[in-house]
């Protein structure tokens, strides 16, 4: 793999002339820039690089990856502090990508799981989640909010079918399933989640896999031979009938076509300089669709102190949003475990320390194993909003936004082609849909030569 730093500016060579689909006349690609290096674009550009495209990587960051990021803090358990999962290994073209890099794998179960109940509900006398007559009158909600005119929110459209008042322990139980259910899986908070669009797209069948030796595997193999340049902020993209200019922090790069695969949190704030201008279509889609936010903390003990056989442990406590998913490392011999925060209550303790986060994990970990338990020997902690190559984790279909508007945020803008799970109408915000986001840019500018 060739990653360099290295001074290297790319000369825009003359070239047969093709048309578009759109009807414009328009240069066959002969040298592309990527811009990003996470699988959306290293995807693309192994598909560019196999057809003889000469392509470039310009990557802000120090490594490859994107939101796959391998953590070797610990050397003898590499930790996913991005992407963690193949979700559903059936055709899925992870699974096939895997395989290819003889990448180990270990799957984990959703129905492995154990919920442990705060006391203070307890007293209550709240004995269970109360998951299948919540999950009803959610559906409910879900459909009638599908009957109107104008989307709401996904807590609009509860709030609209509880009639009356409920007690602190239901409104405890409703919190958990929306939180373990939507605001973890979509990384959005329910308050913005699109209650008709939200659901929208296709998925993969068959089991959800951790990797042993962390996901950057796949990111690595895809990386093999081709010309990777990290430290490369890009500040502006110009393009026109001519092509395409980049320009970061160091120098100016020039090519026949881009290919534009960095994260809508990075769309969002602007920190890309596009001239002339995005269309209109594709603005109103970084303004409509929703960067959402799912963090990790990461806890090493001196030894497994949890049930070993069970795979996700879940806390239901009066505290909304409170470490309410945890996973356990311990079916591949890690005394880890790892505990999430989504949405809003994941953008509140990114501001905590990492000692007050830790801190309170213990509180909620004695509460759900006992006060015995040991204190953890190590801690890796996640804060993906200030992540300033992020701002925040995947997409979401936020109120108001459609599958109109990723098709719209997917389309050639002229030269500028692009990618990225937020660009996928069909497996947004996963790996496998921003990898074949990848693929297809790939194949749209080919059809040009």
């Amino acid at each position: 793999m060739f990653i360099t730093r290295r001074h290297f500016l790319t000369m825009l060579a003359a070239s047969p002339l093709v048309m578009s689909p759109l009807g414009e006349t328009q240069a066959a690609p002969s040298r592309v820039i990527v811009i990003g290096a996470g699988i959306a674009g290293l995807a693309a550009a192994r598909a560019l690089a196999e057809k003889g495209i000469a392509v470039t990587i310009l990557e802000g960051r120090e490594r490859i990856g994107g939101r796959i990021y391998t953590s070797h803090t610990w050397p003898d358990i590499p930790l996913d502090l991005g992407a963690s999962w193949i979700h559903g290994q059936h055709k899925n073209p992870i699974t096939d990508l895997a395989k290819a890099a003889q990448a180990q794998r270990v799957v984990t179960s959703y129905d492995s799981a154990a919920l442990y109940i705060d006391p203070r509900l307890s007293k209550l006398g709240v004995k269970s989640a109360n998951e299948a007559a919540i999950a009803k009158l959610v559906t409910q909600a879900l459909n009638q909010a599908n009957q109107l005119e104008q989307d709401i929110s996904v807590k609009a459209a509860v709030d609209r079918v509880l009639t009356k008042p409920v007690s602190p322990s239901y409104q405890a139980q409703l919190d958990f399933y929306l939180n373990s259910k939507f605001e973890q899986e979509y990384s959005g908070s329910i308050a913005t989640l699109s209650a008709q669009t939200m659901e929208d797209g296709k998925s993969f069948t068959g089991t959800d896999a951790l990797f042993l030796q962390g996901y950057e595997q796949i990111t690595n193999y895809l990386a093999q031979g081709l010309n990777i340049q990290l430290g490369q902020t890009v500040t502006k993209v110009a393009y026109g009938a001519k092509g395409v200019s980049v320009t970061t922090q160091h120098q100016t790069h020039t090519a026949d076509y881009a290919i534009i695969t960095v994260p809508l949190g990075v769309l969002k704030r602007n920190t890309i300089q596009f001239s002339p201008v995005l269309s209109r279509d594709k603005q109103i889609a970084i303004q409509r669709l929703g960067m959402g936010l799912l963090n990790k903390t990461y806890l090493r003990f001196p030894k497994v102190f949890w049930p070993k056989n069970i795979d996700w442990h879940e806390y239901l406590s009066p505290d909304k949003g409170r470490w309410v998913e945890w996973v356990s490392f311990a079916k591949i011999g890690a005394p880890v475990l790892l505990g999430f925060h989504a949405a809003d209550t994941a953008r509140t303790v990114e501001n905590w320390t990492d000692q007050a986060l830790v801190a309170d994990a213990m509180k909620v970990l004695k509460t759900m194993f006992g006060n015995n338990i040991p204190q953890p020997v190590g801690a890796q902690i996640t804060r993906w909003a200030k992540d300033p190559f992020a701002y925040g984790s995947y997409s979401f279909n936020a109120v108001g936004s459609t599958l109109q508007d990723r098709k719209n945020l997917a389309k050639p803008s002229g030269r500028l082609f692009w990618a990225g799970e937020a660009t996928s109408s069909s497996y947004q915000g996963t790996v496998h849909g921003a990898y074949l986001s990848g693929v297809e840019a790939a194949k749209a500018l080919l059809k040009l030569r």
